[in-house]
């Protein structure tokens, strides 16, 4: 597994060795030791996927401290445009975003530490994003960003978002805890 190094400090974009055969594929998604070895501090407590069809948006989504977590995440099917936005105070980035093409196809996985946003768009019909976090999902905690706040060009003019999702408050309206 290599690290492909990315703009916002502590995001990792991995690339995992994909072993292929007759048979399929072979992915390894995580390994306690080789993440050490990447100086990614990481262990899961909960997992999760979702389904989305063709030009859904999900995101800007975080957790609030104290239940903040970091996370991994990847497409097991289809294809996703992946979107970060760092909502760390200290950090040179700060509301400054990155992205990358996820799919089934590279399987490439994102690793997002606490304080970032996360979201995507769907390129595909029935696209699979997987998720381990490294907190239990607290409802009371789940928080975002407003997708089209943050000066991100998604490339999709009239995306399929959640009542919630398009509720969510602008970065410029979001006193960060980070």
């Amino acid at each position: 597994m290599k690290s492909i190094r990315q703009p916002l400090p502590g995001v990792h974009l991995l690339q995992p060795k994909i072993v292929t055969d007759g048979r399929g594929d072979f992915v390894k998604t995580y390994h306690t030791g080789l993440f050490a070895e990447l100086g990614i501090d990481f262990v899961p407590v909960e997992e999760f996927f979702s389904t989305s069809k063709r030009c859904v948006i999900r995101g800007m989504h975080f957790q609030l401290p104290p239940h903040d977590h970091a996370k991994l995440v990847y497409c097991v099917r289809g294809r996703v445009l992946d979107v970060l936005l760092d909502l760390r105070n200290a950090s040179p980035t700060f509301g400054q975003a990155t992205s990358a093409e996820l799919s089934r196809a590279n399987s490439q996985i994102f690793y997002i530490p606490a304080g970032i946003a996360h979201g995507f768009l769907s390129l595909e019909d029935e696209s699979v994003m997987v998720y381990k976090t490294t907190t239990v999902h607290q409802p009371d905690h789940d928080a975002g960003i407003r997708w089209d706040s943050f000066g991100f060009d998604w490339g999709a003019a009239t995306p399929i978002l959640s009542a919630r999702d398009a509720a969510l408050p602008r970065l410029q309206e979001f006193v960060s805890p980070f």
